[in-house]
């Protein structure tokens, strides 16, 4: 797989899961898929407020993703091949929370998309 397919296949995930957090945090009844299912419905505000921090995690994980494939920021290449492992174990640590979350329908929908995001940000830290 190249770069820029890896790449650009973390960033399609990357966009699912942020739309998937904006509409928690705008209060879609969703909490069951998330965070172990332990917010069933409607998040409370604090964790409302987790997930508008987590879309900025993620949207600074796209762009190290997306420099590292030389996609976007030549003069960030640098910081992006150290920053990308940071990203790797990022996913990977995400891929180990989701297989084991006593969440069936986490476990069902997340890992998926966490163990493409590992193989995509490996693929790329290693390119």
């Amino acid at each position: 797989m190249s770069m820029a397919l890896a790449a650009t296949i973390f960033g399609i995930l990357i966009t699912v899961v942020v739309l998937f957090q904006l509409a928690l945090a705008a209060g879609m009844p969703w909490g069951h898929l998330a965070m172990g299912g332990r917010y069933p419905g409607v998040f409370p505000p604090a964790m409302r407020i987790a997930a508008l921090v987590q879309i900025g995690v993620l949207a600074l994980l796209v762009l190290i993703v997306l420099t590292r494939a030389q996609m976007i920021f030549p003069a960030w290449y640098a910081v992006s091949e150290k920053a990308i492992w940071v990203v790797a174990a990022v996913s990977a640590i995400s891929l180990v929370l989701n297989v084991m979350t006593p969440s069936k329908w986490e476990r069902i929908l997340w890992s998926p998309v966490a163990l493409l995001m590992t193989v995509c940000s490996i693929v790329i830290a290693l390119g």
